[in-house]
């Protein structure tokens, strides 16, 4: 049995994503005179709909449509949540399940994929980043509503299901058939390659930010027994199709890397929506040159990470524009089996950029060249600014941000060569050779370009 939406709240309140608020109690039961007739009409709607329409129609899928109907009016991340979906979210932050890893959303009735978790099913099985998943098992699931959908997705570990999916760049619909698997929330990995310590992190659940901590003091150990001397070319912070996840672990990420400054900060149409977020002394790395790679599906705390890392000239951001979501939802109790999950605050990196809809450009572009659908797919990216009523960037409009560089002449090796030479991650490869071939003093003359 699901538990009550307050005691799930309460349980995550110091780790959930969005800002915990109490119930409204007067001030929810007061409206304005001017909504009165609005509301009026809808009164009369539901009276009509009751007494004519060809079935009948319980009271709960009444209510729950006109709520769902007003939040679609607003953005893509606005929502209302029972208490089943509320466990699906604590789940996606703290949890494990059956299922195939992948992060998704509705968008105009059809289920579109953000990215896969990297090693899960979903990931090892072809799915990509802006795939449309059109049938489950043969099943059509566009119009369904999103919680149907990954309701069907997840499932027993060991069981299969066939995914039908539509991607940009192909004419006819590719099938799927992964086999689910308990998806246990592993998000951070590391490793040394080539005198270069590598950390990939999959998304910002639970202490990820004293997993990375811990990454680069294995990294060290480890360089310290293979590498001459135990000294690092560099580090990279791999963000590549992470969707996001809790704001503090974004912070405490960063925070890792900086000694000072500005992380981030949140404003909001009230003064108790804004906040800033800023660095203690201590970088775990001491300035070790650093690279972050991101793709078009690192967004949310991703890009928090990204910005400020950019913004305060710690690291060299590479790959391709990230996602560009660059608002904050904080969930609002509604009685102890609802909340919403309403949008409050834009969030800005450290020198006042929002990421909203234009994302992170990197420093430098690098394609991922060993990726076959790269150039199909990347014309075709799905990012925040393809999601129907998205917020505005209010500060910028700078169209150049909507186009992928991806046809630089340096990249112009086919995956067939790249394979001949034992590279399956350009991306990886590229910054890796850059750590180690670029001077300490070439890569901060990078950061100040």
């Amino acid at each position: 049995m699901a538990k009550p939406l307050a005691s799930l709240l309460r349980a995550t309140a110091l780790v959930t994503a969005v800002a915990v608020l109490p119930v409204a109690t007067a001030g929810l039961a007061a409206v304005d005179s001017r909504t009165g007739p609005q509301f009026a009409k809808l009164a009369t709607i539901y009276e009509k709909i009751k007494t004519n329409y060809v079935e009948p129609v319980d009271d709960d899928t009444l209510i729950k449509g006109a709520i769902d109907g007003m939040l679609a009016t607003l953005d893509p991340h606005s929502a209302y949540l029972e208490a089943r979906d509320f466990e699906n979210l604590r789940t996606q932050t703290e949890g494990a399940y059956g299922g195939l890893g992948l992060s998704v959303t509705l968008d105009d009735g059809a289920v579109k994929v953000i990215a896969p978790m990297k090693g899960t099913p979903g990931d090892l099985g072809g799915i990509k980043a802006g795939d449309y998943i059109t049938h489950l098992d043969g099943k059509l699931i566009y119009g369904g509503s999103l919680d149907e959908a990954v309701d069907q997705m997840r499932g027993p570990p060991g069981s299969q299901i066939k995914l039908t999916v539509y991607r940009p760049g192909h004419d006819e619909p590719l099938e799927f058939t992964l086999t689910r698997r308990v998806i246990e929330l592993k998000p951070v990995e590391w490793k040394v390659k080539d005198n270069v310590g590598v950390i990939s992190v999959s998304s910002f659940s639970m202490n990820v930010g004293a997993q990375v901590a811990q990454a680069f003091q294995a990294i060290k150990a480890q360089a310290g027994k293979t590498q001459a001397g135990g000294h690092l070319a560099g580090v990279v912070l791999d963000l590549r199709g992470n969707p996001g996840g809790l704001l503090e672990e974004a912070v405490s990420l960063s925070d890792d890397f900086l000694d000072s400054g500005t992380i981030v900060s949140q404003r909001g149409r009230e003064a108790d929506d804004n906040a800033i977020y800023s660095a203690h002394p201590g970088d775990i790395a001491r300035g070790l040159p650093m690279i972050v790679l991101i793709d078009e599906g690192s967004a949310s705390a991703s890009e928090i990470v990204s910005g400020a890392l950019q913004d305060q000239h710690r690291a060299l951001i590479m790959g391709q524009r990230s996602f560009g979501k660059g608002s904050v939802q904080t969930l609002i109790p509604l009685g102890k089996d609802a909340a919403l999950k309403l949008t409050t605050a834009r969030y800005y990196t450290p020198s006042g950029r929002s990421v909203q809809e234009g994302g992170i450009e990197p420093d430098i572009a690098v394609p991922q060249i060993s990726d076959p659908d790269l150039r199909k797919r990347a014309l075709r990216s799905y990012r925040e600014s393809d999601l129907r009523r998205h917020l505005i960037n209010e500060i910028k409009d700078d169209k150049d941000l909507e186009k992928d560089k991806i046809d630089d002449p340096r990249f112009k090796m086919t995956p067939e060569q790249l394979k001949a030479k034992g590279i399956d991650d350009f991306q990886l490869y590229y910054a890796v050779q850059t750590l180690e071939r670029t001077t300490p003093t070439a890569l901060a003359a990078l950061h100040r370009k």
